[in-house]
């Protein structure tokens, strides 16, 4: 566990770009060997606007992850949030609620927040708009989405309390899981059932990209399905039936438009 803890504690910029680009690479290979759907586009150029999307989130992360460490170095100092509150327990055990409660407010809280709030809404559709899902759809995000993303992300780390090791441990597993269960691909059903009680599949998040209600306001974890399942935001479809996109979108050059995808919130 220590070794742990000081991988990262000190993970370097460089293997975090192995993980976001290594993860896209492995989950690009398999579902362009087994894919889900047989989309007829040019996946490259998919990719490309994508992958512009995925720049930009990472130019916003990069210019406030200041704020990020001075958060978690603030909380550490003054014993401030949940898991800083509890009694001594194994580390282990408090990586995994420290996960877990970055998990509940920083990805499944903002997520249905943006589904329900609707200027969030506005900036979120652009990630909706993909017809096509892949695991390049992961980082599909308006750069004013990041950065309220971002905010969330830091109010998770306070309440929590999370030390900066397990905020780099969260976001290292919060990156391949997302371009995970984006990607176009099934599992057999067995695993599928087994492992959705857990983490987040493909089969399961493919449902929140159908394009109608009331698929589209649920299934909004990012890591685990545990907050689907405790808020009653769980739902199942057979996933030849998932049609993607938004009712209100379904304009194909519009939403692999760079330039109109920027523009889409402020119409």
């Amino acid at each position: 566990m220590e070794r742990l803890i000081n991988y990262f504690s000190t993970i370097p910029s460089s293997h975090r770009s192995i993980i976001l680009v290594g993860g896209i690479t492995f989950f690009w290979l398999i579902e362009s060997s087994l894919p889900l759907f047989k989309f007829s586009y040019h996946k490259w150029r998919h990719a490309g606007v994508n992958i512009f999307f995925t720049l930009t989130t990472i130019i916003v992360n990069f210019f406030l992850a200041f704020i990020l460490l001075k958060s978690s170095d603030w909380a550490v100092a003054h014993h401030f949030g949940i898991i800083n509150w509890l009694p001594v327990m194994p580390l282990w055990i408090y990586a995994v609620l420290g996960l877990l409660l970055l998990d509940l407010i920083g990805a499944w809280f903002i997520h249905w927040l943006e589904h329900k709030v609707k200027w969030m809404w506005r900036f979120h559709i652009i990630h909706h708009s993909d017809m096509q899902v892949d695991t390049t759809t992961a980082n599909r995000h308006h750069p004013g989405e990041s950065v309220f993303r971002f905010v969330f992300t830091t109010i998770a780390v306070v309440i929590t309390g999370a030390p900066m090791w397990v905020v780099m441990m969260y976001q290292s597993i919060s990156v391949l899981l997302s371009q995970f269960n984006h990607a176009n691909i099934t599992l057999p059903p067995t695993l599928n059932k087994i492992l959705s009680w857990v983490i987040v599949t493909p089969d399961m998040h493919h449902v929140h990209h159908h394009y109608v209600q009331p698929f589209t306001d649920s299934n909004y974890g990012n890591i685990f399905s545990i907050w689907d399942r405790l808020f009653g935001t769980f739902s199942h479809i057979n996933p030849k039936e998932i049609v993607y996109g938004v009712d209100t979108q379904m304009n194909a050059s519009k939403n692999e438009s760079i330039s109109s995808l920027l523009k889409m919130p402020f119409e």
